[in-house]
């Protein structure tokens, strides 16, 4: 009768319940693939997906080097959060989206302020195409170029350089009231303006955050092209970040 072979430090598992490194990424590598190409769908075309794969792999292995269980967290939770975090941070260093690109989308945003504040609702596209004195297909080709743009605000709340948005924001044993409280009024005013979105935003939101599909699947449900899906996302993204001015 053969006896069980003994397991090799290759397939062993620590105290903490983590898989080694080489079980960890063979077993989470299409967790790394799904998020980059779900990522890939806000890019422009000059961000290549391996490069999006690799800096998800680093994150992935940075995620096994530092979790314990004591965070309060599961494996698959924490590694999501580091493997998105390691492609902001590739998409940041290579400086992937051009400043006039940048600047155009804060120009619709300011355009979108003023309107909201003087409609008492969200503006139409031709509002805000004419407010800004440009045409619809000028407005909307400006909202295709700068699919992505709205990857920066992640990266905007980190402090400084030195401290980034994930180590201030993971679980930690203490906790701190004031902290819980200020992220559920805000995540209260998140939900209070995605309701205030035009049907169409919100229903494209709730395909791509909540169902997890795809531009192409949610084109084909909205019976729209797949560039119009993108040009529907980034300005609902840019009616969120406007509402979502004060926080």
């Amino acid at each position: 009768m053969l006896q069980p072979a003994e397991k090799s430090p290759a397939t062993t598992y620590t105290a903490a319940g983590t898989s080694d490194r080489e079980r960890c990424v063979t077993q989470h590598a299409p967790l790394v693939k799904r998020m980059a190409h779900h990522l890939l769908a806000r890019l422009p075309a000059s961000v290549q997906l391996d490069d999006l794969i690799q800096a998800g792999l680093i994150g992935l292995m940075d995620a096994f080097s530092r979790f314990e269980e004591s965070q309060g967290v599961q494996f698959e939770v924490y590694a999501a959060q580091r493997i998105r975090g390691a492609m902001l941070d590739e998409l940041r260093q290579n400086d992937w989206l051009p400043r006039s690109v940048r600047k155009a989308l804060r120009n619709i945003e300011g355009a979108m302020h003023k309107l909201q504040q003087r409609l008492q609702r969200a503006p139409s596209e031709r509002e805000v195409a004419a407010e800004m004195q440009i045409s619809l297909a000028d407005y909307q080709q400006m909202l295709y170029n700068a699919k992505g743009y709205q990857l920066l605000y992640y990266d905007e709340l980190a402090e400084s350089e030195d401290e980034p948005y994930l180590e201030r924001h993971l679980p930690d044993a203490a906790g701190n009231p004031l902290e819980r409280l200020q992220d559920k009024r805000f995540r209260t005013e998140l939900v209070r303006a995605i309701a205030g979105l035009p049907e169409r935003e919100k229903l494209m939101m709730g395909l791509y955050y909540e169902q997890e599909l795809n531009f192409r699947e949610i084109a084909a449900i909205l019976g729209v092209s797949e560039s119009r899906v993108c040009q529907i996302h980034t300005q609902a993204v840019a009616r969120l970040r406007t509402h979502l001015l004060d926080w």
